[in-house]
């Protein structure tokens, strides 16, 4: 009996390091890349970094493209919180404009996070099946924005998604001026309000 104790400790233990490591692992990755942009995580800095050998790093996430990947799956679980508390926050009629907010400012205060989501090429499934729950999550609070539409609202959740991202890349581009970003808020929700009626 004592040597099962021991042994389901020594697993829970195990399990429990490794997970610690992964979670070191992603967090130095996304330093790194806040700093310094997304190019400089490669598997050599982040074995040199945390005192890993590189073996052990692709162990845990099989290429670097493993690592940028969990990063983007995480990032999407962050994002999904953040929307859903501004979901939860605003009464009906200011729903839409407390996520499309939320977001922008998900965007802007998380730039290299952002990008990893959706600007770098990576072997993450969306619109899938195989799309992981914390991208099913985040979809899921602009869907609620629409749940009342029928077979709409997957499509015009699409739309905000897609505006509120072209709003996010433009502004960190300079293309869109931020001074305006609360009007181009307000006028994207106009128009989906004419949509929708």
């Amino acid at each position: 009996m004592q040597k099962k104790i021991s042994s389901s400790r020594i697993a829970e233990r195990k399990l429990r390091d490794r997970e610690a490591r992964r979670a070191q692992i992603l967090s130095v990755a996304r330093r790194i890349a806040e700093q310094e942009g997304w190019p400089s995580v490669t598997v050599r800095r982040l074995s040199d970094e945390i005192s890993y050998s590189q073996p052990v790093l692709y162990a845990h996430f099989g290429s670097r493209e493993g690592i940028l990947s969990a990063i983007a799956v995480e990032g999407f679980h962050e994002l999904g919180v953040a929307l859903e508390k501004a979901r939860k926050r605003a009464k009906d009629i200011a729903m839409a404009e407390a996520i499309a907010t939320a977001y922008l400012g998900f965007a802007s205060s998380s730039p290299a996070l952002y990008e990893v989501m959706f600007s770098l090429i990576l072997n993450v499934p969306f619109a899938d099946p195989g799309t992981p729950a914390e991208m099913q999550f985040a979809f899921a609070q602009l869907m609620e924005l629409f749940r009342d539409e029928g077979s709409k609202a997957e499509v015009l959740s699409e739309m905000f998604w897609s505006s509120l991202h072209g709003m996010a890349e433009l502004t960190r581009t300079k293309r869109l001026p931020r001074s305006r970003e609360k009007a181009r808020v307000r006028a994207l929700i106009e128009l989906l309000t004419c949509i929708r009626e």
